[in-house]
């Protein structure tokens, strides 16, 4: 056999397993084989250690400064989690989702204008009658025999002109202009509140069945079963606290009503808002009506005093238990230190939120914690 066949013949040779391992290795990695790991020495476990920790600090940091996005979600898809019985209810009857939805999403921009319309033309009309009266009070201090003899001597009202037109008048036009931004702050709030709860209440079902795929397959539907239930908990403690603080605001406008004290309507919107905040809520809201009602007069402020002590015992041994007694399963203690908790957190926002997500690690706990115990 000549030297030029061998190269023929060496490559009508049959590959052997070692030869194929090296060639599928070479087209897997057409750059080369990688090299040898570097040494885990000291110097790079401190570096890689150093980039941990200020890994750790920026998303800190992060958070930290995002904290009011954050908690604008959470309520946005907690008020989603919360209406979605009623979107369910609808459909129900026939309605499809998106007419569902659209209907209770009126309802609770129609909840938002009334609310509106009855606060603010009592609060811009007292506004106005203040400042129409102020030309008459300092008409009446002007005649005032002793602030004649004042500011005859120390020259008053000299002084007073010059503390208004120099530092007064700024300062007003400095706090008008900051609560203005108030204002606008809030309403961008509210507006973008809004817009996130119809997204999330559009596409809730959506979400959670994204988050069921995140579930290994032999857990998904016992996961799928506790999430609903923690889901309808929630709902039902939304619905049950909304339905509470209209009873209370209700019951407060038949009241003002007939004891004669002005702006009752908007004075019962008060109550009924404030309610919507465990622990405190009912109280604070009692005491600034009374508050309101006693610049009225005094037999008025006696008689809402005594109305809204006797109420909230009702409230909290008779309407409350019968309305929560089907949505959150939490004993009262539970529910006292977990608003506590969420309202040093978060303030009233955590306070809100506190029951259902006590009532939702309850269920975890019951469902998944003690079985395990029990078979250990």
């Amino acid at each position: 056999m000549s030297a030029d066949t061998e190269p023929t013949a060496a490559a009508t040779r049959p590959k052997t397993a070692e030869n194929r391992a090296q060639e599928s290795d070479d087209a897997a990695q057409p750059y080369g084989l990688p090299g040898k790991p570097l040494a885990r020495g000291p110097f790079l476990f401190g570096l890689v250690g150093g980039l941990g920790v200020l890994t750790a600090i920026a998303i800190a940091q992060m958070v930290v400064q995002s904290l009011s996005t954050i908690i604008l979600v959470v309520v946005a898809m907690f008020l989603a989690v919360g209406l979605n019985p009623a979107v369910e209810a609808l459909q129900r009857r026939g309605l499809a989702r998106r007419g569902a939805i659209s209907i209770v999403f009126a309802g609770v921009i129609v909840a938002f204008a009334l609310f509106g319309l009855a606060v603010v033309p009592p609060v811009s009309q007292q506004l106005s009658e203040f400042v129409a009266a102020v030309p008459g009070y300092v008409a009446e201090l002007g005649k005032n025999p002793t602030l004649h003899q004042l500011d005859a001597d120390y020259q008053i009202l000299a002084q007073l002109k010059t503390f208004v037109t120099t530092t007064l008048g700024p300062s007003l036009a400095t706090g008008i202009m900051g609560a203005g931004l108030v204002v606008l702050n809030g309403v961008y709030t509210t507006v973008t509140l809004l817009v996130l709860m119809l997204y999330f209440l559009g596409s809730l079902n959506t979400i959670k069945g994204y988050l069921l795929k995140l579930v290994p397959a032999s857990r998904r539907e016992r996961t799928r079963a506790i999430s609903e239930q923690i889901l309808t908990g929630i709902g039902g403690y939304v619905a049950g606290n909304v339905l509470i603080s209209v009873i209370a605001g209700v019951l407060a406008w038949v009241f003002l009503s007939v004891a004669g004290v002005q702006y009752a309507l908007a004075l019962a919107l008060v109550v009924a808002l404030t309610d919507l905040i465990p622990l405190v809520g009912a109280t604070l809201g009692a005491v600034l009506v009374t508050g309101v009602a006693f610049l009225q007069s005094v037999p008025a402020g006696i008689a809402c005093a005594i109305f809204f002590l006797v109420y909230q015992q009702v409230e909290n041994y008779f309407i409350y238990p019968r309305v929560m007694k089907r949505s959150v399963d939490v004993t009262p203690a539970v529910t006292v230190i977990a608003a506590l908790f969420g309202g040093a957190l978060l303030g009233i926002v955590g306070a809100l939120l506190a029951i259902p997500v006590a009532a939702a690690i309850s269920l975890i706990i019951r469902e998944i914690v003690v079985p395990r115990q029990e078979r250990a």
